[in-house]
């Protein structure tokens, strides 16, 4: 079963390009992968088609051939854009593969652990930054079943913050705790907003509220910083999803001071290469809690390396807040119910999908939102249309 045919398609959402990948082989099976990354999703489209060349007519099966022969023999770095493309025609071979044998993914590499996977909510904050306001949006995510939540209420801060809005973080944190209660993991999302001491200063000032963690809250590249902020603070430090390597993964966990990594499964070459980070993670007793700020068939991904990865501990999820039409690209998007996700059904991936809603939603060039701008937790377009 042989690779012998490669599309892509990019989706405009009101905040963030998609892209989708579709592998054909010469059985007639295919299957379908994810590679966005934000600004640059057609950058990363490119690249598939650059990469096209060095895979047709390669057997689906021989996914760490594929991963080898993309990041090794093109030799330039590429970073994110390199393995989002990788990922992406990795996952679609994965599904692929569980289409011929009948099976869905998690059960190729590893088999189920769980039987359903533990959600937290992002991108429920489309809200006035008030702590009134998040009080109330985020009484509905409780409402609704979530039992975890993240949230950056940081503005548009970037390296420091002046004392009023250092305050009005902190109030907003403390607004959200008495909204949703003590038993609600809540956790705080920083952008790589801050300095090492800034950093320090605001995670003293929320520790009273018991994040369940702090994340990314210096510029992830500098990774001695990442650890010092950790070390000087009684909450956890979570980190990890702008890595693009095992090999930057293994230099953050040698310090033994990050336990909670967030590993993008698109920077880590699809769904083998983030069960392998699961197990280095484990190996420094780590939990596993893979990032989620993309598209649906990303999200289907990351559920089947929550199933196979006993370290997984909770499975991000943007879906219920973002466009109403989301759902509709794709069939078989596993149920959220009292906040778990339920396993994906079905061989591969277990979806499948529409493309009619596809050509619905073009690559909007409008559409990218930057987070140092005022109002970018509302996630809007700059302006409608192309």
């Amino acid at each position: 079963m042989r690779i012998s045919k490669i599309e892509t398609y990019l989706v405009g959402n009101p905040w963030k390009n998609w892209l989708f990948v579709k592998v054909s082989t010469d059985e007639g099976i295919y299957g379908l992968g994810e590679g966005s990354l934000g600004h640059l999703s057609k950058t990363v489209e490119t690249a598939i088609h650059e990469m096209k060349p060095l895979i047709m007519g390669l057997e689906v099966f021989q996914t760490e051939l594929l991963v080898e022969r993309l990041s090794r023999h093109i030799y330039a770095d590429g970073g994110q854009i390199k393995m989002c493309a990788i990922s992406a025609l990795e996952i679609a071979c994965w599904d692929a593969i569980g289409k011929a044998v009948g099976q869905p993914i998690y059960n190729l590499v590893g088999g189920r652990c769980r039987d359903r996977v533990r959600a937290y909510a992002n991108g429920w904050y489309r809200t006035e930054r008030t702590p009134e306001a998040f009080a109330a949006a985020a009484k509905d995510v409780a409402e609704r079943g979530y039992g975890a939540m993240k949230f950056d209420p940081f503005g548009s801060g970037m390296g420091v913050l002046t004392p009023r809005e250092e305050a009005l973080s902190v109030e907003i944190v403390a607004a959200v705790r008495e909204a949703v209660g003590p038993d609600v993991d809540l956790a705080i999302e920083c952008h790589s907003r801050f300095s090492l001491a800034t950093a320090v200063r605001i995670g003293r000032k929320i520790e009273p509220y018991q994040p369940a963690w702090f994340e990314e809250p210096v510029p992830h590249g500098n990774i001695p910083a990442i650890i010092e902020v950790a070390r000087h603070l009684d909450i956890p430090v979570a980190a990890g999803e702008n890595l693009s390597s095992k090999h930057q993964l293994a230099e953050l966990l040698s310090f033994n001071e990050i336990s909670i990594i967030n590993i993008e499964p698109l920077h880590m070459g699809g769904i083998l290469g983030s069960r392998k980070a699961a197990d280095m993670i484990d190996a420094h007793y780590g939990h596993l809690i893979p990032h989620a700020a993309q598209g649906p068939i990303c999200t289907v991904a990351c559920l089947h390396i929550d199933a196979a990865s006993p370290n997984a501990w909770l499975q991000e999820t943007f879906e219920e807040f973002n466009a109403p039409w989301e759902l509709s690209l794709i069939t078989g998007f596993p149920a959220i119910k009292d906040g778990y996700f339920e396993l994906p059904a079905g061989p591969g991936l277990g979806i499948d999908i529409n493309l009619d809603e596809v050509a619905r939603h073009p690559y909007n060039v409008n559409c990218e939102i930057n987070l140092f701008d005022e109002g970018w937790h509302l996630r809007k377009s700059t302006e409608p249309g192309n």
